[in-house]
């Protein structure tokens, strides 16, 4: 999609932002469509964050999809960095187009630029076409993921 800018996002964004995570099965239980101080925090900690990164997809002027990606330094694989991704999100008028094919392998094209040894994610259980999609991106099932809700 040559007419799509992927670019980090930046605080005009972030009502775009998180009404893309609330146009989600599971994002309308846990995410809300008003910025509220938590929003506005967390973008301020992730903006400020070198490590982290907030990228959206802009065409035509709108917001049509985003993810985070996070460099981790680590010991294992020889003192390799990593990139993990999450919150990826396609507006849901335009799942289907290739636009989330061409923003993860953006996403993964950056963490190879980076020298990163891998690029993780998780994904819930439930989310049966995530699943397929991202296999076909070339991820595996390779762990089992477990999470502690705080």
């Amino acid at each position: 999609m040559t007419d799509v800018i992927y670019r980090e996002a930046v605080r005009a964004d972030l009502p775009a932002v998180i009404a893309l995570l609330a146009d989600d099965v599971l994002g309308k239980a846990r995410d809300f469509t008003v910025v509220d101080a938590a929003y506005e925090k967390a973008f301020a900690d992730i903006s400020a964050d070198p490590r982290n990164q907030l990228i959206v997809a802009e065409q035509d002027g709108e917001l049509v999809g985003c993810l985070q990606i996070t460099y981790i330094p680590g010991l294992g694989r020889h003192g390799s960095e990593r990139s993990l991704i999450e919150s990826v999100r396609v507006r849901s008028d335009r799942r289907g187009e290739g636009l989330g094919r061409d923003l993860m392998t953006w996403a993964i094209d950056q963490a190879r630029q980076r020298g990163c040894a891998l690029v993780q994610l998780t994904t819930d259980k439930s989310r049966a076409d995530a699943h397929r999609f991202y296999l076909g991106l070339g991820f595996a099932a390779s762990h089992e993921g477990m999470k502690l809700a705080l």
